[in-house]
């Protein structure tokens, strides 16, 4: 886990636009990387970039640009090299050898946040299975410092065992985890019985796009946020009442571009939250100049874990940190996406589902009404469905 108690830690960070992507967005990529890294405690002091067809399978870049890193991590002192991707166990091993200083990637980075920000016993085992997941096939390079011993019967040292000793360890605190994680599912699922009698709401969204301030918002209730990556890990369960109309709303955790695969796995129990509830609410940072993208990507997560045809409301955040490129009159270059005014992207998205769709700003409460609004007649209508017997009272 990267320290923050003394000054922060010093990175490069290191990234390859492969054939199917664009400089523009390798750099938004690693943008993100840098703000992953903030969120850490570290400090990124110089980015690498190289154009090829796929990342080199030894080196992850080419032998010129691994040279150029070399040098600036000499020159720079820094403490560690960080990788836009997740790397192979060979990548890391070649890397380390030839760098000669920790490197990360991507993932580790994501688990390093995770670990960090567990609050709770069910987040806190959801991340060390996911550590341990991760950690599992890359043992190889841990026990360099044990050689082979003599051989015969009765002269086989630790050395030749020490790894497939550590690749046992770790397989059977995997399945302890995960019983873990199975008894924490089924008390989960009778705690969701329990309140089954009220409409279940969830918000889901990219990380850092305002859902815990919008939980705050809508159930007068006081969780955690913050302008960083990751702010909220537990889920959280709050009752609300909109006209007399009672719901449970939960605020979940975000969701990230290559989020790894064993962190979607090992959150399985607090996804279950999004996976089950009645209605979603899809938060967006439409301030964002990759919104379309963040949007894409968490379609893509509740796709993997079925939750992709839930009733959902789209609700297009921070409008008051949304900036756009004047355009002059005269000027006869192309129009480009960031010369759009917020009234158009608002005429756009609100063409394709008025009904379901809506601008706000949680930071300012603007149109925080409306959206209440909106809210309740979605879950009156589904109310309606599962209680006909008492819509009287609505």
């Amino acid at each position: 886990m990267i320290e923050t108690a003394q000054k922060p830690q010093k990175a490069i960070l290191v990234s390859v636009c492969s054939a199917n992507m664009t400089m523009e967005r390798t750099n938004e990529y690693l943008s993100e990387l840098a703000f992953l890294l903030e969120t850490a405690g570290g400090e990124c002091v110089k980015t690498f970039v190289q154009k090829l067809e796929r990342p080199d399978v030894r080196t992850y870049v080419g032998k010129g640009k691994l040279e150029e890193v070399k040098e600036a991590v000499d020159a720079l002192e820094v403490d560690f090299v960080i990788f836009d991707d997740e790397l192979t166990p060979s990548q890391l091993r070649n890397l380390e050898r030839e760098l000669r200083v920790r490197i990360l990637d991507r993932t580790t980075l994501i688990l390093d946040i995770f670990a960090k920000r567990a609050r709770t016993s069910i987040a806190r085992t959801q991340v060390e299975l996911a550590q341990y997941q991760y950690m599992l096939p890359r043992l190889t390079r841990m026990w360099t410092h044990l050689e082979r011993q003599r051989g015969g019967i009765g002269m086989r040292g630790p050395g030749e065992t020490q790894i497939e000793t550590d690749r046992r360890i770790i397989t059977e605190k995997i399945t302890l985890l995960k019983e873990k994680l199975k008894s924490i599912d089924k008390q989960k699922v009778l705690q969701r019985k329990n309140r089954e009698s009220l409409v279940r709401v969830a918000l889901v969204g990219y990380t850092n796009v305002g859902k815990s301030t919008l939980m705050n918002l809508l159930s007068k209730s006081d969780v955690f946020a913050e302008n960083k990556l990751f702010a909220t890990l537990d889920t959280t369960v709050r009752k609300v009442v909109i006209d007399n109309l009672p719901f449970l709303l939960t605020d979940t955790v975000g969701f990230i571009r290559k989020l790894p695969h064993s962190l979607v796995e090992s959150f399985k129990s607090t996804l279950d939250e999004v996976r089950e509830a009645d209605l979603l609410i899809h938060v967006v940072d439409i301030s964002h100049r990759d919104y379309e993208e963040q949007i894409n990507e968490v379609n893509k997560t509740l796709a993997e874990i079925g939750a992709n045809d839930k009733p959902t409301l789209m609700v297009f955040n921070k409008t008051d940190a949304y900036t756009f490129e004047e355009k002059d009159p005269d000027d006869l270059t192309p129009w480009t996406k960031a010369n759009n005014t917020l009234e158009m992207l608002q005429n756009i998205w609100l063409a394709k589902d008025s009904e379901n769709t809506i601008f706000i700003s949680a930071k300012d409460k603007q149109n925080i009404d409306k959206l209440r609004e909106l809210m309740y007649n979605n879950i009156k209508r589904i109310h309606a469905i599962r209680y006909p017997y008492n819509n009287f009272l609505y």
